[in-house]
């Protein structure tokens, strides 16, 4: 706990942290409220801050097996701790530029092993017991008026308050998170303030590419005109699957993604609605070639021992719809090519995700909210062939995989509103068939976490 405090006020001081799923710059994705801008006077600059400490422990449960990337069977429990700073600047009309220096610490249970749907997406692929620095994101953002109503920009991380118009092009380049731009989802897409499950903060089968923290390097175009936006972006894999380092050769390995979003009113309330695909090119392995080459050599089936250059591309639906002013409900779903690895992100080749936020004003909490969601994340028929060989993934690999199902999540929160940015949220999730696996769990997992932002 001391090293913890330390690192608190390191952070503010100096950094902030690296998440496994970054909280994204509002503004993409999120419900555009139109607002009076005429006397809106644009901010020059500005530093925000976050500091999340969040606690997670898994119940004991039944397990006919494990392996080198299973979950543990035994109850135990695990803390990850980040900060974060925000600072921008804005160099002339409409060009921001924004710094996150990081620091972080801890662990994701079972050094976030053992679930496709890993359970804290405030934890990361890379555990440490000492807090350590990384500049996380380092990127500029152009906004090009195209005219349309007037809207009010509000001040937030990674957004400098001013104003726009409805109708917009927005260039986004340098340090950041593919999931920034994309996928992005108002009431499910930010671990420090909503779920935690990875594959319900994000949809599960989206591949995206990124370190080992969440990040990459690339660039995004979004062109938003009245109740449409189509958006584009090119980013840079790892260099080898689930790595720390991105391929220093930006053209060699890359992903596409576009994403077009319609925006609607239904009985008088907002909602979007949004289709994104994906494309991968890079030096990718098959499932059934690694499984075919482990068999005729006797050895354990790997997918980097069988890699060639080759694309793999995937597909999903993002809907997010306010039923009230309080209320509000998501679902994702979506679909990867199974024949070949799961890269950059988690072993999911088809997803659906489901659930409802609640505002406390509805019960007289002002500050206070509700979650709750569910998910079901698949194999596929090649990568269970893999798994029961022995094969290991991103986050899963028991060593034998005999009888196999879809993995299975609950997960519900609620947030308690100490004060103006200070939070204090219990969570819960329940995971049947962990790593897709019938003869292991179903595990409980426990969760508290504590959020400060200014």
């Amino acid at each position: 706990m001391r090293a913890i405090a330390g690192a608190l006020l390191m952070c503010f001081a100096l950094a902030g942290v690296a998440t496994a799923q970054p909280t994204p710059p509002p503004g993409n994705g999120t419900f555009e409220t139109a607002a009076p801008a005429e006397n809106v006077v644009p901010e020059s600059w500005a530093i925000h801050g976050q500091s999340t400490t969040t606690w997670q422990g898994n119940s004991s449960f039944p397990a006919a097996y494990s392996g080198a990337n299973s979950l543990s069977s035994h109850a135990n429990g695990r803390e990850t701790f980040d900060a974060t700073l925000f600072v921008g600047v804005r160099l002339w009309s409409g060009m921001e530029v924004w710094a996150d220096p990081e620091v972080d610490q801890g662990f994701g249970l079972a050094n976030t092993l053992g679930l496709a749907g890993f359970s804290s997406a405030e934890a990361y692929k890379v555990g440490n017991i000492h807090p350590y620095f990384r500049l996380q994101r380092l990127f500029g953002r152009q906004t090009i008026d195209l005219g349309g109503e007037a809207v009010a920009v509000d001040p937030d991380l990674n957004v400098l308050g001013g104003a726009t118009t409805s109708n917009r092009i927005v260039i986004t380049g340098g340090k950041l998170s593919a999931a920034d731009i994309f996928d992005t989802n108002e009431f499910a897409h930010d671990p420090r303030s909503d779920f935690l499950n990875w594959s319900i903060v994000d949809t599960g089968s989206w591949d995206y590419a990124a370190d080992a923290w969440g990040y990459t390097y690339g660039a995004a175009i979004e062109w938003y005109q009245d109740w449409w936006t189509i958006r584009a972006g090119l980013f840079d894999l790892s260099t080898v699957s689930n790595s720390t380092d991105l391929d220093p050769v930006f053209i060699s390995q890359t992903q596409t993604n576009i994403e077009l979003e319609e925006r609607h009113l239904l009985f008088g309330q907002r909602g979007t609605l949004k289709l994104l695909f994906y494309l991968d090119r890079g030096r990718l392995g098959a499932y059934t070639d690694a499984v075919a080459l482990a068999r005729a050599s006797g050895t354990v089936p790997n997918v980097s021992n069988v890699l060639n250059y080759r694309s793999k591309t995937g597909l999903s639906l993002n809907l997010g719809q306010k039923i009230t002013d309080d209320i509000g409900v998501f679902a994702r779903a979506g679909w990867s090519q199974g024949s070949i690895q799961a890269y950059d992100f988690t072993d999911v080749v088809n997803s659906f995700s489901a659930g409802t936020r609640v505002k406390g004003a509805l019960w007289g909490r002002e500050h206070d909210e509700f979650g709750f969601a569910v998910a079901v994340n698949a194999s596929s028929r090649q990568s269970r062939q893999y798994f029961n060989a022995g094969g290991l993934g991103i986050l899963v690999g028991d060593g034998q995989l005999p009888r196999a199902s879809t993995e299975q999540i609950v997960e519900t929160y609620y947030n308690i509103g100490i004060t103006d940015g200070v939070v204090l949220t219990p969570d819960f999730q329940y995971i049947k068939n962990p790593a897709y696996s019938v003869n292991r769990g179903p595990v409980a997992i426990f969760a508290a976490r504590f959020h400060v932002q200014f």
